[in-house]
């Protein structure tokens, strides 16, 4: 038998055919595009990138030539040729400048080549040449503007940011992405009142653009903040489009046969982090020999920081799935066999709630990053304590509520700098400090004017601030002035290392909370350097983690009522000194057996929890979110956050929920829930 030896094709045949037609003008501009994205699907970009080349450079009559340059473009960058990239992207602008999506690319090429100057100039200048409306110049003008906000917000040009995003806003107002960003925006600078009138976005559209952390900052209203989550819940995560894709695994049984539980935390801030800062600990005490620890970190890729490592050495298992997308996360974690897996990011900035949607372990719980209910359908537990979650506030959350003796995990062996001198950091000797570390963003107008009044009864005293932005710094100096309180009064911290910025704070004599989203971790380093933390608990998850802390530490006493008693608390604290030193006293004499930092005790409780979730799992009895009604709850929260309540009773704050479901029940039936709305009558 004779084998004849096989003729091989050239492997370039159909480009060398490609190329042919292109030259001759045969190839059609659908036929270019179609072949250009299987050259580039097959791994032959490069390939992609010479037929376009090739086509542009003799069918340069062709109506559409716009089109070929801006695909061609779009294949150069790909191919990493930043320069080729911004050669084509200006032909295709010099044949159609009104080509919105050039320009946009265009801004982002010269963005990403550090040229931040020529991109904001780029986008500009096809602003203000598209004043005219259509449907796609509306939306290529409305991404430039955001793109203009975004990029002078980094550059730390936040006035001109701002009017970027307000002209974004009245453009579509129905687009909530710049409105949510401005809001943002003018929290972080202190610009009250935060949201403004306008004639074209009315007071809802302002509400329905806060995100669900942003919310929390702006009003105390717990189900305003779950119906908002579970919003966000249906339209930015939903119900994954591949869902079949995915084969979730069933539920293992555990309980009783001595094998360990796997627990997976699903977090993009096993870092340099407060999120991390808080677990590290409490991954090193689990108790491996009950549980195996599986970390998945989804942040962004950085230099791996101490914080990092030490976790890296705590757990069993470290997976980066930050390359991975939602499905193969999902994908792997289900491979890994996790029997509880936790939340730690909520709706917290880099999350990839996604990868819960496809449930991918048969447990799934939120629990640390996140302050407040997370809404979805597949988040059946949520880790409180009594203070944040007492029982008859459980209404707030759709996930069933679990407990331990405080919700806030410290790391005991976090470095410290010797403490310095007063003087070192800017501060009076012989004064009295009040001080308040919280973020820019969670101070509002009526939470600074307290702050004046307490300085007002308080003469010589002082308020010592974490600086935001000069701007920011030098408008509270003025709002101070306007209270009739000395500018100099009002003192700002610069950054500083973590380890020296725990050592200053103890210089303080007082910590004044914020209202209504209050101190989280910065009220737990404040309490460990001994500095007395006085807090007003309200209703939500984000104004009461405060008091959880402070209880903790054993000074309930300092958790207050209402703002009224907050005030009138610090100042009889800086009238009578003596006073607070035994307070302080009693800090340092709890600081080892509180329940703050009693990391065992938490670990254990931890570990009791998962094993109880197992068994529930186990027994076919998980908790299924309750998310009745709460798009009727959100109607009403929208309305009724617009109204500026900062504070009231808890029955008065459900007096007016039912009563709008009274109204509205009156108008449509609603149908019962668990809630407020228990009976249809």
């Amino acid at each position: 038998m004779t084998v004849s030896t096989p003729i091989h094709a050239d492997p370039n045949a159909p480009l060398l055919h490609l190329m042919g037609r292109a030259r001759n003008q045969q190839l059609s501009l659908s036929e270019l595009f179609q072949s250009a994205e299987s050259l580039s699907a097959g791994g032959h970009r490069a390939h992609a990138v010479e037929l376009y080349k090739t086509w542009i450079a003799f069918n340069d009559t062709n109506p559409l030539l716009h089109l070929a340059y801006f695909n061609y473009a779009v294949s150069l960058s790909g191919a990493g040729d930043a320069a080729g990239t911004i050669h084509a992207l200006r032909a295709a602008i010099r044949i159609n400048p009104q080509f919105g999506q050039a320009h946009i690319n265009l801004g982002r090429t010269l963005e990403d080549c550090g040229l931040v100057g020529q991109a904001v100039q780029q986008w500009r200048g096809f602003v203000d040449t598209t004043a005219d409306v259509t449907p796609d110049r509306i939306n290529n003008r409305l991404l430039s503007l955001q793109h203009i906000g975004r990029v002078l917000e980094g550059t730390g040009h936040l006035e001109e940011a701002e009017a970027a995003l307000w002209q974004a806003m009245e453009l579509l107002p129905t687009r909530t992405e710049a409105a949510q960003h401005w809001i943002s925006l003018r929290m972080r600078q202190c610009k009250w009142p935060i949201v403004s009138s306008s004639l074209h976005i009315t007071p809802r559209q302002f509400m329905d653009a806060m995100s669900s952390m942003t919310i929390a900052c702006y009003t105390d209203d717990p189900f305003f903040h779950m119906a908002k989550a579970y919003r966000y819940s249906q339209t930015a995560v939903g119900r994954p489009a591949d869902l079949k894709a995915f084969v979730r695994k069933p539920v293992r049984q555990k309980s009783g046969t001595g094998e360990r539980l796997r627990v997976g935390y699903v977090s993009s801030d096993l870092r340099q982090h407060a999120v991390g800062f808080a677990l590290s600990e409490v991954l090193e005490l689990h108790d491996k020999s009950s549980v195996e620890i599986f970390a998945y970190y989804c942040g962004e890729p950085a230099p791996i920081d101490k914080t990092q490592a030490r976790i890296k050495q705590a757990v069993d298992h470290w997976r980066d799935i930050s390359p991975l997308s939602d499905l193969d996360a999902a994908r792997l974690i289900a491979t890994d066999q996790i029997d509880v897996l936790v939340d730690v990011n909520g709706y917290t900035k880099h999350a990839r709630t996604k990868i819960f949607a496809y449930r991918p372990a048969p447990v799934i719980v939120n629990f640390c990053g996140y302050p407040g209910t997370v809404a979805s359908p597949y988040h059946q537990y949520m880790i409180a304590d009594e203070h944040i979650v007492p029982p008859e506030n459980e209404i707030y959350y759709t996930e069933k509520v679990l407990r331990i003796p405080c919700n806030q995990p410290v790391d005991r062996k976090r470095l410290v700098s010797p403490r310095p001198m007063r003087s070192a950091v800017g501060l009076p000797e012989n004064a009295f400090v009040f001080a308040s570390f919280n973020g820019m963003q969670k101070i509002t107008a009526p939470c600074f004017q307290r702050w004046m009044s307490i300085l007002t009864a308080t003469p010589g005293s002082v308020l010592w601030l974490l600086a935001g932005d000069d701007s920011v710094n030098e408008r509270l100096k003025q709002l101070a002035t306007q209270s009739g309180i000395a500018p100099e009064r009002i003192i700002f911290a610069g950054k500083a290392q973590n380890p020296d910025h725990l050592a200053r704070i103890g210089l303080a004599d007082l910590f004044l909370d914020t209202f209504p989203y209050g101190a989280h971790s910065t009220a737990a380093d404040a309490i460990t350097q001994g500095l007395p933390v006085l807090t007003v608990s309200g209703k939500s998850f984000a104004s009461r983690f405060c008091g959880s802390i402070v209880t903790a530490a054993g000074i309930p006493e300092l958790v207050c009522a209402d703002p009224d008693a907050y005030v009138q608390k610090a100042i009889a604290f800086a009238r009578n000194p003596a006073s607070l030193a035994a307070v302080r006293q009693s800090l340092q004499a709890q600081r080892e057996t509180c329940a703050l930092r009693d990391m065992d005790r938490l670990a254990r409780r931890l570990e009791e929890l998962y094993w109880q979730m197992q068994g529930d799992a186990e027994r076919g009895e998980l908790p299924v979110p309750d998310l009745r009604n709460l798009d009727v709850y959100y109607e009403v929260g929208a309305e009724l956050a617009a109204a500026g309540i900062e504070f009231e009773t808890d029955e008065a704050y459900r007096q007016r929920y039912r009563a709008e479901l009274v109204a509205l029940n009156e108008h449509a039936p609603l149908y019962p829930d668990a809630r407020l709305w228990q009976t249809a009558g």
